[in-house]
This record gives structure tokens, C-alpha cells and sequence, in this order.
């Protein structure tokens, strides 16, 4: 048998965001005319679905309806102060920070309600379907659309806010250096096997099993398919993308991704993903950030099935059929 199949297990918790002068960021909420509003950020969607989640983030803060809300993803010239996208902060910092935008507009938007049903504001509710009721009167109530075109036209009200997310700085301690880089952790456990075949150095990842536990999933189907992606990206980590040996030497390099080496669909294996939620006390909604670390346990993961398959110890990225046979011939000498 020149095949043999192998075991590992990882576990890693991963920090959202970091405590390096505050890690701020800032949101504007406003409606237009007809009722509708507009988020704007600085943070950017990298494709994580970060506009997605901001949108339902604002329109539950409101108590809209989610289509009613877009988001601007601008830059540093025209949008508000944002760190970044990085650090698996986007969904904690920006999503605080539309909190923040949107309770200040929502409660400009309760007070022209208030107006023109003449009740006080401690009165009013949203329905999340685009319209304002007294409580236990439902029949008494305003639509946004009509709020919204009352502000404009008729109150000279700007129904917006502004927020803004600050970690108070944490200043590493005299005596031992203890300070707190983050304000919470998400974890993950995977379970990886693989199939290494000792003639050609070749490895086969058979089956990835992941936990995860990223505070509440705001958006669950949006979050598997982050964590599945991430899972992949960590196999291609693994065993195939480098930069080696192009770098630093720029000879023989490769000169288009068809040199570049990654997971085809026929390379990837079976992959259960499990969530666990335990919602984050700062946290939007109780959210944390999956990000980046979705993409990291499974690499030790596969690391330690390779040892449990054929007893050598690769710890250089990645895992190419060249490093494990000249591990295994010096496991053999």
C-alpha cells in the first residue's frame, strides 16, 4: 500500500479587531425623501458579504424593512473615518458603528412620527414592514414613506445619525506586560483526514470537519459558505499556493495562474461545517467575525493528519510531495 490515510485535529481562537489606538469606526445613517436610507462607511466588502450584513444590521436597528436599506462602501476622500477591513473587525466595528448611526435616526424618525399622530415618542413602535404605530393601537400609524416625506417637506427635519465604535486603549501592564489586544474571541475546532501516498509525496485531503463559535451568526447561510470558503482556502495554503522558488529570486517565475498552483473543484473534499453561537456581549446583535479564521485550523489540521499518516512532521508551508519524501527518506536513514 503506497497510500496511507492519517488523522489531525486544530484549534485556534482568534481575536475581532485590535486595541491599537482605539481601533475605531464610524457610520452615517440617513433616509431619503421616500422613506428609504442609506448607510455609508469607509469599511469596504471584500466579497465576505459586509454590505449584506450592515444593511440588516440598520434596518433591524430602524425597524425597516431590510430592502429599504443601502450601503455605501465609500473611501477615505467622501465616507467617515473606518481602521480597515482587516483583522476580522468588519462586522463588529462597522456593524457598532451602524448601530450607533441608526438608533440617532431612528430617533429623529420617531419624533416627526410623533408630530404628526401627536402622541409622544415613548409611544411609538416600528413594525419592521415600513410602518410607525402607537403601541396597542396599530391602527394609529404612519407609514416611514410618509415620516420621511414629512421631515423633508413639511418639518425641515433630517432624519440621520451619526456613530462611531471606540475601544477604550488597553495599556500593556509595567509589571508583566498583560493587556487585553481584543475586547472578544472566536474559536474553532477542525478535524482533518487525509490520504498521503509515500511514493510520490502526494496529499489528498479526503474530509475537513469544522467547528466554529463566532458569536451570533447575524446571517447563517451567508456564514456557512464564509466558513466553507475559508475551510477550502486554508486546504490551498496547505499543500499548493507559494510564492517559493520565486521569491526573492524572480527566475523562473511563474508568469500566470497557470503555473500558480491551487485546489481545482475536483481537489476539494468533503466538508461539514458546525456553528455554535454564543453571542458576544459588545458585539452588533451579539456577533463576532469569522474572517480570517476560518482559514487557519484547518491548516495545522491537515499538518498533524499528515504526521498521523506516515510519521514525518512538515511545518513549512506548503506541504509538497518534495518536502514530505525528503522527510520521510530521512525518517528512513
Amino acid at each position: 500500500m503506497t497510500r496511507k490515510r492519517g488523522r489531525g485535529v486544530a484549534a485556534v481562537n482568534y481575536p475581532t479587531g485590535m486595541n491599537l489606538g482605539g481601533d475605531p469606526t464610524q457610520a452615517l445613517v440617513h433616509s431619503t425623501p421616500t422613506g428609504n436610507f442609506m448607510v455609508t462607511v469607509s469599511s469596504v466588502d471584500l466579497g465576505q458579504g459586509m454590505k449584506q450584513i450592515l444593511r440588516q444590521i440598520c434596518a433591524e436597528t430602524l425597524g425597516v424593512p431590510s430592502e429599504r436599506v443601502v450601503v455605501d462602501t465609500a473611501d477615505s476622500d467622501t465616507g467617515p473615518h473606518c481602521m480597515g477591513t482587516f483583522a476580522s473587525r468588519g462586522t463588529h466595528r462597522a456593524g457598532n458603528a451602524v448601530i450607533a448611526a441608526a438608533r440617532e435616526a431612528r430617533g429623529v424618525m420617531l419624533e416627526v412620527a410623533a408630530e404628526m399622530l401627536e402622541v409622544s415618542t415613548d409611544d411609538l413602535e416600528t413594525d419592521g414592514a415600513g410602518n410607525i404605530h402607537v403601541v396597542g393601537a396599530p391602527a394609529k400609524a404612519v407609514s416611514v414613506t410618509d415620516t420621511a416625506l414629512a421631515a423633508h417637506f413639511q418639518k425641515g427635519r433630517s432624519i440621520s445619525g451619526r456613530g462611531m465604535f471606540l475601544v477604550p486603549r488597553s495599556y500593556p501592564s509595567p509589571v508583566d506586560g498583560a493587556m487585553k489586544p481584543a475586547t472578544c474571541y472566536a474559536h474553532a475546532c477542525t478535524v482533518a483526514e487525509v490520504e498521503v501516498d509515500v511514493e510520490t509525496g502526494e496529499v489528498d485531503v479526503i474530509s475537513l470537519k469544522n467547528v466554529y463559535e463566532i458569536g451570533r451568526a447575524l446571517n447563517p447561510r451567508m456564514v456557512e459558505q464564509q466558513l466553507v470558503g475559508g475551510a477550502w482556502m486554508g486546504i490551498s495554503h496547505a499543500i499548493y499556493e507559494t510564492t517559493e522558488p520565486y521569491y526573492p529570486q524572480r527566475d523562473h517565475r511563474g508568469v500566470d495562474f497557470n503555473e500558480y498552483l491551487m485546489p481545482g473543484p475536483g481537489n476539494l473534499p468533503r466538508t461539514e461545517v458546525v456553528v455554535l453561537e454564543r453571542p458576544a456581549p459588545d458585539g452588533p446583535y451579539g456577533g463576532k467575525g469569522p474572517g480570517e479564521m476560518c482559514a487557519n485550523a484547518p491548516i495545522p489540521a491537515i499538518a498533524n493528519a499528515i504526521f498521523d499518516a506516515v510519521g514525518v512532521r512538515i511545518d513549512t508551508m506548503p506541504f509538497t510531495p518534495e518536502k514530505i519524501l525528503r522527510a520521510l527518506r530521512g525518517l528512513e536513514a
